[in-house]
């Protein structure tokens, strides 16, 4: 269960970080409530997902759902460009996530 909760408050770190770039620096209203609610939901369930993962496994994957999910929302509804070597990153990032994964005991 702390995994699929980690997952969850991952997509949610998505969350507030698109919409906080779509807040133009918290001057646009609903982006920025928007933003603030997903970074408390995000924030609740990451800690709670930390009562039975490890810091380090839990920080770890939980920022790099948020680092990937980013990018990928950023060419997705944003038009950000796509290269090889951003591609290539995106992968070793997803690689580390999931050998930090394989590596937990929990």
């Amino acid at each position: 269960m702390a995994w699929f909760i980690l997952v969850i408050a991952g997509l949610f770190e998505v969350v507030w970080a698109f919409t906080m770039k779509q807040s133009e620096g918290f001057t646009r209203l609903w982006p920025t409530v928007i933003t603030f609610a997903a970074m408390l939901v995000s924030f609740g369930l990451l800690s709670w997902s930390m009562r039975s993962l490890p810091l380090g496994t839990a920080y770890t994957v939980w920022t790099g759902i948020g680092a990937v999910g980013a990018f990928l929302a950023g060419i997705v509804f944003l038009g950000e460009s796509v290269s090889a070597m951003r591609l290539l990153a995106a992968m070793l990032i997803v690689s580390g996530l999931l050998l930090m994964k394989l590596s937990s005991s929990a």
